[in-house]
Formats: C-alpha cells, structure tokens, sequence
C-alpha cells in the first residue's frame, strides 16, 4: 500500500512515521508513505498557500491550486483508490472502514486541513471521502491523518508480529477487548484470574469472550 499525505506542516508528521510498527512496516516494504509540502507547488514568490476567505469573517483559507496541482502530479504516477479529507464533518471513522481500507486499497491520498480548511470546490469536484476521528477540532489534519494511517496499516498482513493480534483489538466484532495480565501471577497480593494461568485453552477463550460481552455491556453498550 502507499499513502500520499498532503500538509501544509508536514514536520508534524515527522515523528509518528519514524517509530514503532509504521518504521517496521515502512522497512520491510509492506507500505510506503509520502509526506508532500503543499508549499513546494505554489506558484507565487512568497510560496503562500493561504488566503482569505471570501464573503469575510476570521480565519484563513487554503488556496485551491497548490493542493490540485500536487494531487494531479501524484495521478501523472498511479491510480489512487481514495482522496480523503479529513474533517471534522466527515463520516466518523471506526474499525470497520479501516478493516475495508487495509484489505481492499492499494493507493490512497490523505489531505490535511489547515486553518479554516481547504478550499470549498476541491470537497466537490476533488475529495471522494471524508473522514473525522471524532466530534472536536485540532489545529490541523495531520495528526488524524496519523490515526487514520496507523489504523489502516496495522491491519496488513505482516505489519505486527503476529497477525491475530490485531483481530483480538477492541472494536472487531462490535466487542471491546477482554481484560489482559502479564507476570508476576500475584503483584502486592494482586492476583491474576486463575483461569488464565489453568492452561485451559478452551476455557480461557471461552472467559475472555464472556468478558469482552460483559464490558462492552458496561462501558459501550451502544455497540451491541
């Protein structure tokens, strides 16, 4: 998979794509992520890319050409699947779109809003998606577009170490993740529950999907 990040900031970037699984997955060629400055394509000496908006009121704008011009030389290139927005009014983004994205996309572009946001017309006649990570706003796109990446990628084959971690994660199957321990067995007489250490296997998958029913009953019901 490649994704394309479109950023007026792309430093803020800089960080989430060098560390941890995204670096590992990045290294073993399973994705490829480009981080584009919308800079490098305006056409003024000052390289803006913000003006104001029309009609009045406070704010900024992010000007239509920089951002059309580096998505129309990214197509010159490949095909891509999805040109998203992230916005906080797009559709809210959970598991089962990032399930759909890291099993059916091979290229997709994320843009990343800035100030007041981009450009009416390239929502219509450009953007084929729009996705919010929740119902707030941040000074930017890029760090959704960090979550969006992250969520997407760890779904691929071969990203994590061992694959079915991720089918256990809270959110598949409309159920949050079950309780987990790790050794010592009894921490300041804090003790583990006793069927983990059994080596039941049946039993143990039987009490952690008991479990994870009993706390999504309790702390998200609406996903049942």
């Amino acid at each position: 998979m490649r994704i394309d990040i479109l950023s007026a900031v792309p430093s803020l970037l800089e960080s989430p794509f060098n560390d941890s699984i995204l670096k590992r997955a990045q290294e073993k060629k399973i994705v490829e992520i480009k981080v584009h400055n919308i800079r490098d394509y305006s056409t003024n000496k000052q390289k803006s890319i913000d003006d104001y908006a029309f009609g009045g009121g406070a704010g900024m704008v992010l000007c239509i050409e920089p951002i059309h011009k580096c998505i129309l030389k990214l197509q010159e290139e490949r095909k891509y699947d999805e040109i998203i927005y992230m916005s906080p009014d797009g559709e809210l983004l959970n598991q089962s779109i990032c399930n759909q994205m890291s099993s059916s996309y091979k290229n997709i572009i994320i843009i990343c809003g800035h100030y007041k946001g981009i450009d009416e017309r390239l929502r219509d006649q450009i953007v084929t998606r729009e996705i919010s990570i929740g119902d707030y706003v941040l000074s930017g796109g890029e760090l959704a577009a960090a979550v969006l990446t992250d969520a997407i990628i760890r779904l691929i084959p071969g990203v994590l170490n061992n694959e079915t971690s991720a089918l256990t994660d809270s959110f598949q199957d409309n159920l949050l993740a079950p309780p987990v321990y790790t050794r010592p067995a009894v921490y300041n007489n804090w003790k583990v529950p006793e069927i983990l250490t059994s080596g039941n296997l049946k039993a143990i998958e039987e009490w952690r999907h008991e479990k994870s029913i009993l706390r999504t009953k309790e702390k998200r019901p609406d996903l049942l």
